[in-house]
């Protein structure tokens, strides 16, 4: 999947989480996932936690990451 369709996945409502990135729609934000992740939990434990959850939202998550990161260095 390239990187622009896994950006496609993350979504800003301002109705949900005051406008926070979240994925598809749902109620999860990016840094959720990111610091369930950062503190330790494995993809299989996020996608047992929300059945929902697919794999290319843990990655459209961390591309989303690494994109932001990357826009804030180039300023």
């Amino acid at each position: 999947m390239s990187e622009n369709n896994l950006l496609q996945r993350i979504t800003i409502n301002p109705q949900i989480f005051g406008g926070k990135p979240i994925i598809r729609g749902h109620r999860l934000a990016v840094e959720h996932v990111l610091g369930m992740l950062t503190a330790g939990d494995t993809e299989e434990t996020l996608l047992e936690g929300y059945p929902w959850l697919e794999k290319e939202d843990v990655l459209a998550c961390l591309t989303y990451a690494e994109t932001f990161c990357n826009l804030r260095n180039s300023r």
